[in-house]
């Protein structure tokens, strides 16, 4: 099978997103030299079991090596031409609240294959303002800053009333991938594909399973008093 061949096998959606947990965890053992791996060791890492994680593995053709696990370094490579990080990915960021500073100082972007290349926002006061090495640019400025045909990723980082009207203008503009931190959920055409980053539901996750463990510590005490 050829790279490219490799490159469109088919990927369930549920190992894609398990992929950037891997290549998290990978990239440790390569802070620590370390050169392979074994599925159990990469599982235990990654928070996974090893059978899903050599299943998981299977459908990009990896294969350990029995005795000897993974290489790492080819692992990586593999993880990241599967997820299409062989190449920078452009990032436009909208909104220049906290959240958006916050994304636009990130200093992880650059080593995970994505570049932030604009940043904008409607609010006079904030247009014109250096950020890092790039300039807070008018809403006025977004469909010249995408360039027609090429793949670019829209970062919504506004406040919930303003993300629908701001995902319709990256859509019009060309921009087909969005993530959407703003509180509220936006509709997209079909073809542009859209991820929710919501903070307080994860909180709010968070505090069931804070609940349950407390819960289950209070049932065991009064199970021991009885």
């Amino acid at each position: 099978m050829s790279v490219d061949q490799a490159a469109k096998r088919e990927i369930p959606d549920a190992t894609v997103a398990r992929l950037p947990g891997y290549l998290r965890a990978l990239g440790q053992l390569t802070a620590q030299d370390v050169l392979s791996v074994s599925s159990e060791e990469l599982a235990h890492s990654a928070g996974v079991s090893s059978a899903k994680l050599r299943k998981d593995l299977s459908h990009l053709g990896s294969y350990g090596v029995r005795g000897v696990g993974y290489d790492v370094a080819h692992l990586t490579y593999q993880i990241s031409r599967a997820l299409g990080l062989t190449h920078d990915w452009p990032v436009l960021i909208v909104g220049m609240g906290n959240l958006g500073r916050a994304l636009a100082s990130y200093g992880g972007f650059a080593t995970k294959g994505f570049k932030v290349v604009a940043l904008l926002d409607r609010d006079p006061t904030l247009v014109g303002q250096q950020l890092d090495d790039l300039r807070v640019q008018p809403m006025t400025e977004l469909e010249s800053l995408v360039t027609p045909g090429e793949a670019c990723i829209g970062v919504i980082a506004t406040p919930a009333g303003s993300a629908q009207e701001v995902a319709d203008r990256l859509v019009a503009a060309g921009v087909s991938s969005i993530l959407n931190f703003a509180a509220t959920a936006i509709q997209v055409p079909e073809g542009v594909h859209m991820r929710k980053v919501d903070l307080s539901t994860e909180l709010q996750i968070l505090a069931f399973h804070e609940q349950q463990r407390s819960g289950g510590m209070t049932d065991d005490l009064l199970e021991g008093a009885g």
